[in-house]
């Protein structure tokens, strides 16, 4: 009997190994049946496209989309067009623009292994050739293109690994790169260029509640505060130059909850708010090449609404209402009639659109394919409101399995934002339509205090000491679903990603004899050791978030709060998911969870990956990932 039972534990070890991708070490999985690998099939094949950039002088467009392992660019030439691919890498692009004059050539970003040091590449679609235009080591983000598409600016790590200094290059000539000035701190960008290209409008962000915009003169150097020096509690954002260059458009919190669309004269500093009225977040905004509408968008409860505002005429203008979805990438056309975005929602995969502003016609690029099954089928979520311990509104969308289908209440799987200043918004599920459609588990997506979109004071109650105040938000959910006929009190689980992660770890801490399970991606397990092991350029840009634990006050509060310190309390069988690589939060944070959760007998399977960063970007990875979390899930949620 023990020869039967050590050979069917060798097969069903060498069955898992066969299943693994090369990169992945995986413990405490068993293998997945492939009945399992047969009925998620279509729901591993969702494709998405993003849209990235106009060509400058025809009606094309860049999308990155993946066909094989990794998300590339590829050129539309049409609505419905078919897509081109122009690069074949194993790593995943990140982001590409055409030179906004010729088109002739491009320039993209893309790093190794997740682990977000970005190089810049210029790249020529006449015969494939890619020039590394960077150092090939440091962080480098945000490439803006100067107007006459002789130059391009930058921030890059390279001088220290910590501060994000500015440079400009020809990206035909890359040894001219250059630095233009020496910064302190991560979060500095640069945000546009001046007409005449002497001057960079640059940003830095020091939280989500406090940026401040600069004027770079590149002629002698200098440094020009743009907005008050010393505002404090103030965020500035999306800010670009007017045609004339004698004026900037930004969105503001100034004097408000929330970030309004605002016109700063640079001569004198006024400031005028254009959208007094809106009480929602204005997430983006972009400026036509003639200067004549200004295209901004609000982030209403979740969903993206797109605005129009004429220039001169100083009043809004009549815009299309588009599905109900979330909108991204918002770019003009050189034509001044044409903007460019990638639009998702809860029954489609983010795709490329076009609205012709002229006549208000909205056109969809492309169709992302869903692994053959109807997208317009898939549930639409419900917002729902509630109030938290001390009164404070909170809201999220459920998304409720077929009833017909799946009769009776249903078990409850909460899917909780990172960030922490992130929000769940009704954007395309992907995979996870799986668990409503095949499993019939209801999928919580919650917005807890601390989430952006609901007003910069929401934003700051969770900061520092009042972390825990966000978890006690989880607490009040469950009590939401526990009277909700529909929903099993019985059967509820919590996963999450980075901060979501300790989300998780924490409730399984507060509330683990109401949770059969939870999944930690990417999470921190200790703020503690989180913050003396993440990346020099972002350290800092968290400490204001979760507080500084150099501070012994500080610190005692921040072990205090840390699941890895309270893990006696986990009694809830756990998946941890990592990154090697992962620049955010380092793969000790879960490294230690999983050995304390085992060194007090209790369930931790562990999935690590050795060429992925902050979350898992290869197919591959991620499908496995999926399978794992299923077979997780059917272990101890469905049971």
């Amino acid at each position: 009997m023990k020869r039967v039972l050590a050979f069917l534990a060798l097969t069903a070890t060498a069955l898992l190994h066969s299943q693994v991708p090369d990169n992945l070490v995986v413990e405490g999985v068993p293998p997945i049946p492939e009945e399992l690998r047969s009925r998620v099939r279509p729901y591993l094949e969702f494709r998405l496209a993003a849209f990235q950039s106009w060509h400058p002088q025809r009606m094309e467009m860049l999308i990155t989309t993946r066909f094989a392992d990794t998300p590339q660019i590829h050129s539309v030439a049409k609505p419905g067009g078919a897509r081109r691919q122009l690069t074949f890498f194993n790593e995943p692009v990140a982001g590409a623009s055409y030179q906004p004059r010729a088109g002739n050539y491009l320039v993209f970003s893309q790093d190794t292994g997740g682990g977000e040091f970005f190089q810049l590449y210029r790249f020529d679609p006449t015969n494939a050739q890619t020039t590394l235009l960077t150092d090939g080591k440091s962080r480098n983000m945000g490439a803006v293109w100067a107007d006459s598409g002789n130059q391009l600016a930058y921030t890059s790590t390279r001088r220290n690994g910590k501060d994000s200094d500015l440079y400009v290059i020809d990206p035909l000539r890359p040894e001219s790169n250059r630095l233009v000035s020496e910064v302190r701190g991560g979060g500095w960008s640069v945000a546009d260029w001046s007409p005449d290209e002497l001057t960079l409008l640059v940003s830095n962000y020091e939280s989500i509640n406090q940026s401040h915009l600069f004027l770079l003169n590149l002629q002698d150097g200098q440094m020009k505060p743009l907005t008050p020096p010393g505002q404090t509690g103030v965020s500035w954002g999306n800010a670009q130059f007017s045609r004339d260059g004698k004026a900037v458009y930004a969105t503001s919190d100034e004097g408000a909850e929330f970030r309004r669309v605002v016109r700063v004269e640079l001569a004198t500093g006024a400031a005028t708010v254009l959208t007094p009225n809106l009480k929602w977040d204005v997430e983006s905004l972009k400026l036509s090449p003639d200067g004549k509408t200004l295209a901004y968008v609000a982030n209403e409860d979740g969903a993206s609404v797109l605005h129009l505002w004429d220039v001169e005429s100083a009043r809004e203008r009549s815009a299309p209402t588009l599905p109900l979805g979330v909108l991204t990438g918002l770019e003009w056309h050189s034509n001044g009639t044409i903007l460019g975005f990638s639009l998702s929602s809860a029954q489609s995969p983010a795709d490329a659109w076009s609205l012709d502003v002229s006549n208000d016609s909205l056109t969809r690029w492309t169709e992302s394919e869903t692994g053959g099954l109807k997208a317009t089928q898939f549930c639409l979520p419900e917002l729902i409101r509630t109030n938290s311990f001390d009164s404070l509104p909170i809201s999220g969308f459920l998304y409720r399995p077929d009833p017909v289908k799946f009769p009776g209440p249903r078990p409850v799987l909460i899917m909780i934002h990172g960030g922490p200043e992130s929000q769940s918004r009704p954007v395309f599920l992907g995979r996870n339509n799986f668990l409503i459609d095949q499993l019939g588990i209801a999928l919580l997506y919650p917005n807890v205090r601390g989430s952006s979109g609901y007003g910069k004071t929401f934003l700051t109650l969770d900061n520092g000491r009042l972390r825990e105040d966000s978890v006690k938000d989880i607490g009040t959910f469950l009590n939401w679903l526990e009277r909700d006929p529909q929903l099993d009190r019985n059967r509820v689980a919590v996963m999450g990603g980075s901060y979501g992660g300790y989300m998780t770890l924490a409730s399984l801490v507060h509330f683990g004899s109401r949770l059969r399970a939870g999944i930690d991606i990417v999470g921190i397990s200790s703020f503690v050791t989180f913050l003396e092991n993440t990346q020099d350029y972002r350290r800092d840009l968290r400490r204001v978030e979760y507080g500084d634990e150099r501070d012994p006050e500080m610190r005692a509060i921040l072990s205090r709060i840390s699941p890895l310190n309270q893990v006696s309390r986990i009694r809830t069988p756990l998946l941890v998911v990592q990154g090697l690589n992962d620049p955010r939060v380092p793969v000790t944070e879960a490294e230690q969870m999983v050995k304390a959760i085992r060194a007090q007998g209790g369930t931790a399977w562990y999935l690590m990956a050795k060429d992925e960063g902050h979350g898992f970007a290869k197919k591959k990875n991620a499908d496995f990932q999926f399978l794992s979390t299923l077979l997780f899930l059917e272990e101890t949620l469905l049971e």
